[in-house]
């Protein structure tokens, strides 16, 4: 039984010739991976053919030559569309013309250079099908006792048909190449990248773990067994003594969880058996850690509080967090104050500190909290300001977008 046209239409071979050939679309020469003053240099060299050509073939139909020399120039961006066109223009000159007219031989060369430019763009399947339909209808031209050439003519634009289809297969071929090249260099310079990242994530977990660690567990256990040293301690220091031990074990808890990130595979990684990470609900705990490290703090709320996107949530906690911690380093004595405003679309936080009462003893390493409370805000896309106060103090506001087209699914970390 014969096949349908819808059955002959699934076959691979067939579709491969319609998306080449028959839907006859754009497909522009790319330039080469040259200096910028030669990449366009096989453009210019096809162009000057064909200016040649049409010059050459001039004298004999000027206008018969400029219109088959076109059909390089048009070839760069629609090869199909020119192949068919070319195809057109031989049949019509190859029956109009005289046999061994001089046209007839540039337009056979014509077609030929047509079918390299082809052979660049479309499939190697779709090049030697161009090529023979091409060789196929130069015999037949021949058979039908036309106005073509001799034998020796035709055998000619043979072999410049395959020519042009081997050159510009092997050229094709090796772009192909050299792209897969290109792309597996820069997937492998990704990869290294990413090994070494990850290569650094370990090293620091692995540091903090050593050094930060090792200390917290230190406190927390010389703060639980204090009270035993002593008798009868007083009932402030056991007070005491418990905030240091319970500050230390969260802090803890803050590493395992950060060293748990660091340790992952990426910022996709499992993170599974941390806790949640803090936000504004937490806050009165926040607060309640720092009263008893001696800082005076009042809050105020304006506003209805609500509940914001956990992004919005978790950089408003740190950076109320990281603000009072530099008060406690860099202002001892002094009393903060922070004001909460939840807007329609956006939460805005101040925290205020008085200047310090007591000299504060300089601390290696700091200056990297403000650029950390500015990079939160900055990843949510609002606004972040710091500076002393007049008074001698010093404030710290931020406007986070609270709206969920905004905030929300931002991947924070602590």
């Amino acid at each position: 039984m014969p096949e349908t046209t819808a059955a002959m239409a699934d076959r691979p071979s067939l579709r491969i010739l319609r998306a080449d050939l028959i839907t006859t679309r754009r497909c522009p020469m790319p330039p080469l991976a040259w200096p910028r003053w030669l990449r366009w240099l096989p453009h210019s060299l096809v162009c000057l053919a064909a200016v040649l050509t049409a010059a050459a073939a001039g004298a004999t139909d000027p206008i018969v030559a400029v219109g088959q020399a076109a059909m390089l120039v048009v070839a760069l961006r629609w090869p199909a569309s020119a192949w068919w066109l070319s195809t057109a223009f031989v049949t019509g000159i190859t029956l109009e013309y005289p046999p061994a007219h001089d046209i007839q031989i540039y337009v056979w060369m014509v077609h030929a250079g047509v079918l390299f430019l082809l052979a660049l763009r479309v499939r190697l399947f779709s090049a030697i099908t161009a090529a023979v339909l091409s060789s196929v209808l130069a015999v037949l031209l021949k058979l039908s006792g036309g106005t073509v050439g001799s034998w020796k003519m035709i055998t000619g634009a043979l072999a410049l048909f395959a020519l042009a289809v081997l050159i510009g297969a092997v050229v094709r071929g090796r772009r192909e190449d050299h792209a897969r090249l290109t792309e597996q260099i820069a997937a492998t310079a990704r990869e290294r990248a990413l090994r070494t990242v990850l290569e650094e994530r370990t090293r620091i977990a692995r540091e903090l773990h050593d050094v930060v660690a090792h200390h917290l567990s230190l406190i927390s256990i010389q703060a639980d067994a204090a009270p035993y040293r002593v008798q009868t301690p007083p009932p402030e220091l056991v007070t005491e003594l418990a905030s240091i031990r319970a500050n230390a074990l969260e802090g803890l808890a803050e590493l395992r969880r950060m060293l748990g990130l660091l340790r992952s595979n990426g910022p996709g990684g499992s993170t599974t058996g941390t806790s949640p990470q803090p936000s504004l609900a937490q806050l009165d705990g926040l607060l309640g850690n720092v009263r008893a490290a001696g800082l005076h703090t009042s809050t105020r709320i304006e506003g209805t509080a609500r509940h914001l996107p956990p992004g919005v949530e978790l950089s408003a906690y740190r950076i109320i967090q990281e603000a009072l911690s530099n008060v406690l380093r860099h202002a001892p004595g002094a009393e903060a104050s922070i004001e909460l405003t939840y807007a329609r679309d956006a939460l805005c936080l101040r925290v205020v500190n008085g200047p310090a009462t007591l000299s504060a003893a300089p601390i290696p390493g700091s200056g990297h909290g403000v650029i950390g409370m500015r990079e939160r805000t900055a990843m949510l896309g609002g606004d972040f300001a710091s500076g002393p106060t007049p008074d001698g103090g010093y404030e710290v506001s931020a406007a986070l977008p609270a709206s969920p087209s905004r905030a929300a699914g931002k991947e924070t970390y602590a």
